[in-house]
């Protein structure tokens, strides 16, 4: 497998179809400019769809691919380390932030298992079925993956973005389920992006002290210097300092891109993957939405990499795909306005020059309708 053949296979959004919607924009009732960022989203949805108008987003589906890092052992994550089947059991339970507004939006909610570190019979075979393997290597000292479980892992995440767009799926809002799993993705950012450990490290859904954070910061620095050498090959460097739910949301995102499916990015892990496609892919970018600001310095520095804006920031700072959940109305909102606002009547040159009644000079016309 080499990542980089993608990049034969990714397309960007319809260009032409793009500049007819932004034409039939400047036709609408309400005036260009006067719904910010809406106008902007709905036509990146029409140019992703080949629409115009665009089509309501009527199956989006929340993907969660979950898995245990090696490197939690360190005590660099506000959860003990391989406790990611309590969150995927939360989940699944409806008592976690993205599974209450998933029910309440009525949006399927799926769950991969790439690795999570626990018995499979914790969990429904539905989820365990495409596990990978059983946690990961610690980063700073091993390899997260061997090379065939890391094209494994990627296999798996394109092979899921294969399933939703078979099913009909329209928009993915994508997320993680994770324990360890921010300091291996600003590891990945901080290597993509040449920065220093202390630039992308930050403290986590759950939170973490300042003895915590300097313990991650280490890790990431250790980590590293293992990620430098093997800059030049995607696939090895995820399964240096990755993992299975990172290399398998990098495929996802590559093959949801081929296939056209738009996706929108949570926090820092799913920006960290999809740093590593578009390293792979240039143009596979333009078909994801930064949902959320999750607060993470790494999140910031790989969407500035990618010329993403996210669409909210509310300090939401759980992760779990929750704060790209939150971001999915608006652009429902933003399908909608552009689909349903009615165009402008066009005025006719009949109905601009008025005739002149019996007894009334054509200047007086054009006082009465000056007032």
């Amino acid at each position: 497998m080499n990542l980089d053949d993608f990049s034969d296979l990714i397309e960007r959004p319809d260009g032409g179809v793009r500049r007819d919607a932004e034409e039939r924009r400047e036709r609408l009732s309400v005036p260009p400019g006067a719904l910010g960022r809406l106008d902007e989203l709905g036509e990146w949805l029409s140019a992703a769809q080949q629409s115009v108008p665009v089509k309501a987003v009527e199956q989006p589906r929340v993907v969660l691919f979950a898995a245990d890092h090696g490197v939690a052992e360190l005590d660099v994550s506000g959860r003990a380390a391989g406790t990611t089947h309590e969150l995927v059991r939360a989940a699944l339970d409806g008592a976690s932030p993205v599974a209450v507004l998933a029910r309440r939006f009525a949006v399927p909610l799926r769950i991969v298992d790439a690795g999570i570190d626990c018995d499979p019979e914790l969990l429904p075979e539905s989820v365990v079925r495409h596990r990978v393997r059983r946690g990961s290597g610690r980063i700073d000292i091993e390899d997260a993956l061997t090379a065939e479980e890391t094209e494994q892992a990627v296999r798996l995440g394109m092979a899921i973005a294969d399933e939703e767009a078979d099913s009909g799926t329209d928009l993915v809002v994508l997320g993680d389920l994770s324990v360890g799993g921010t300091t291996a993705a600003a590891t990945l950012v901080a290597a993509l992006c040449g920065t220093d450990a202390s630039v992308v490290t930050g403290r986590g859904g759950a939170g973490i002290d300042d003895l915590a954070w300097m313990r991650k910061c280490a890790a990431i620095r250790d980590a590293l210097r293992r990620a430098r050498p093997v800059l030049g090959d995607q696939l090895e460097l995820l399964a240096t300092v990755g993992g299975a739910d990172l290399a398998a949301m990098t495929g996802f995102l590559l093959q949801s891109a081929v296939r056209r499916m738009p996706v929108i990015l949570d926090g820092v892990v799913g920006a960290a993957c999809a740093l590593v496609a578009q390293r792979a892919a240039f143009r596979a970018p333009d078909w994801w939405l930064a949902g959320q600001v999750s607060g993470e310095p790494a999140q910031s520095k790989a969407l500035d990499r990618m010329a993403l804006t996210p669409l909210l920031d509310h300090g939401v700072t759980v992760g779990e795909g929750t704060g790209a959940l939150l971001a999915l109305p608006l652009v429902q909102a933003a399908a909608a306005l552009a689909a349903e606002l009615p165009e402008r009547t066009p005025v006719t040159a009949d109905e601009d020059t008025e005739e002149p009644a019996e007894g009334q000079d054509a200047d007086d016309v054009k006082v009465l309708d000056a007032t």
